[in-house]
């Protein structure tokens, strides 16, 4: 047997640009507003990421990872094609 969800009108203001762009990626996927702001909201309310991705998280917010930061494709790309001719 089914649950029934309860679902509560709710009012609230949002920019203009953001409620366009909203209802052009629900029209893009073919639903209707309320459904895709709710996939949304769902999603950023339960997406937790998994042990992994938290440490990842923690390593890189700490500083403490000693990777090479590229401001410059370019520069990014000649150190890759370095690497390959090593």
């Amino acid at each position: 047997m089914e649950a029934t969800i309860v679902r509560q009108p709710v009012s609230f203001r949002l920019r203009s640009d953001l409620l366009e762009g909203l209802k052009r990626n629900a029209a893009r996927e073919n639903r209707s507003f309320n459904n895709y702001v709710e996939s949304v909201l769902l999603d950023v309310v339960y997406n937790e990421p998994n042990e992994v991705t938290k440490a990842a998280i923690e390593e890189a917010m700490s500083g403490k990872n000693n990777n090479k930061i590229y401001t410059d494709v370019d520069e990014m790309f000649n150190d890759i094609l370095n690497e390959e001719d090593e």
